[in-house]
């Protein structure tokens, strides 16, 4: 399927096992899976509204190893929008997350106007070893936002993704689409749209 113009890319980064897979396929496809099947990369589309129009979610799933530096600089250098995961579980999934925002920080040249969000997986799971503080502190640290999810008990999913769009200055997006016919909306290319995730 050829890019749009209109497409809203959030690009997934993580270190492997972490639950990356496992948020997108909650939020888009309402699922769950207990095994873990490593990922390369993968490319999930939602449609939203933007501004009295449609437009498409484009999240893309990367791979948690660092054999693809090239992919991970692409994904960066097309993101509109990024998810940074680790595992509440994995103090070194926390720390494997700082060389990918510096990479992030080198290509965009600033993160101040792009939504960041870093996310603690597996807030479900007793064995901690990241505390909540200590991942807002790095967060706060990165200028970025942060929030707990459980992608197993579907906690703060949607609010996760709906957070992200939230965050997004250049243009206002949610999660719901305004009106009840938004195939039949025209759609603009404006620069400052609102858009919605449905």
């Amino acid at each position: 399927m050829p890019e749009q113009s209109n497409d809203y890319r959030v690009v997934v980064f993580g270190a492997g096992g972490v639950g990356k897979s496992s948020l997108v396929l909650r939020f888009v496809k309402g699922t769950f899976r207990d095994t873990y099947i490593p990922t390369i990369e993968d490319t999930y589309r939602q449609v939203i509204s933007c501004d009295k129009s449609v437009c498409t979610l484009q999240i893309t799933d990367t791979t948690g190893s660092h054999q693809f530096p090239a992919m991970q600089r692409l994904s960066i250098s097309k993101g509109h929008a990024f998810i940074l995961v680790f595992s509440v579980t994995s103090k070194q999934s926390l720390e494997e997350l700082g060389p990918i925002y510096q990479l992030i920080v080198q290509i965009k040249g600033s993160v101040e106007d792009i939504p960041v969000m870093l996310v603690g997986n597996k807030c479900d799971e007793t064995q901690r070893e990241v505390d909540t503080r200590e991942a807002q502190a790095v967060a706060q640290q990165w200028k970025c936002a942060f929030m707990e999810t459980s992608a197993k008990m579907n906690h703060n999913v949607k609010e996760l993704f709906q957070e992200l769009l939230t965050l997004e200055t250049r243009r206002n997006m949610s999660l719901a689409i305004d009106g009840k016919c938004a195939s039949k909306q025209k759609r603009t290319d404006r620069i400052k749209g609102k858009c919605a995730l449905m």
